[in-house]
């Protein structure tokens, strides 16, 4: 079973004091397309309104489905191993169905549970002693940078541009392949709660409208094309040399 690739918000909390557990919910934006060459503006405007560290991104996820011995509900779970760092990094997550009914209906986000926890380097043979199944594997390289609010709320927004492999054979991460030559995603995160997602929906919403000359955010299933204003955006922004305003 194939699955969308979308642009995912964490919403994270410490869940029965457990280290490296999370519970969350997630607010989904909208998967963008980037055209490459605008890649380097895309980073000028980010350092510009986040003043931070750029953090390379290259993870290798395996998405697996359950078997037929694990219930008549199907789910899905993402192994993650984090290949930025000299020591791999494991993790696995379980993305819920998006929230419903008419609020949901009028947020410009989706709203999703979502499941995190750091693991051992053998997991994958665990999940399969499980009754788990593969179901397809990618590569994610690029980079990402936090933008910190404080207004109207407390929050730290992660905006990561990256482009998605297919791998060609089992595991295989030294040979990927482009799944969309050319094209980037751009995926925005924010942590929240049940309590505040409207807010965060908000915050994040401001600062797609402030990316709008670059890119065009939107949610899981509504066309987001290359916006026209891109490339005369970006001169402007690399001949600049970044920005200064904060949102």
């Amino acid at each position: 079973m194939s699955r969308r690739l979308d642009m995912s918000l964490c919403i994270s909390c410490t869940f029965c004091g457990i280290p490296g557990y999370r519970i969350s919910l997630s607010i989904v934006l909208g998967v963008l397309d980037l055209v490459t060459q605008h890649v380097d503006a895309l980073e000028v405007l980010l350092q510009g309104l986040c003043g931070g560290l750029r953090e390379t991104i290259k993870v290798h996820e395996i998405c697996l489905k359950t078997g037929p011995n694990l219930g008549a509900v199907a789910s899905e779970v993402h192994l993650c191993c984090s290949l930025s760092q000299p020591e791999p990094v494991w993790s696995v997550r379980h993305v819920g169905g998006a929230m419903r009914g008419a609020g949901a209906d009028q947020l410009p986000a989706l709203v999703r549970p979502v499941l995190e926890a750091g693991i051992s380097n053998n997991s994958l043979r665990f999940m399969y002693s499980l009754g788990y199944k593969l179901d397809y594997e990618m590569l994610r390289t690029g980079f990402s940078f936090q933008l910190h609010k404080t207004v109207p709320i407390a929050v730290t927004i992660t905006i990561s541009v990256t482009a998605v492999h297919r791998l060609p054979k089992i595991h295989a991460v030294d040979d990927p392949q482009p799944v969309t030559p050319g094209l980037q995603m751009v995926q925005v995160s924010a942590p929240a709660s049940p309590d505040n997602y409207s807010e965060v929906v908000g915050a994040i919403s401001g600062l797609a409208e402030y990316l709008a000359p670059l890119v065009h955010l939107s949610k899981p299933g509504v066309p987001a094309g290359i916006v026209p204003t891109a490339s005369t955006a970006a001169a402007a922004l690399v001949s600049r040399g970044g920005i200064t305003k904060v949102l």
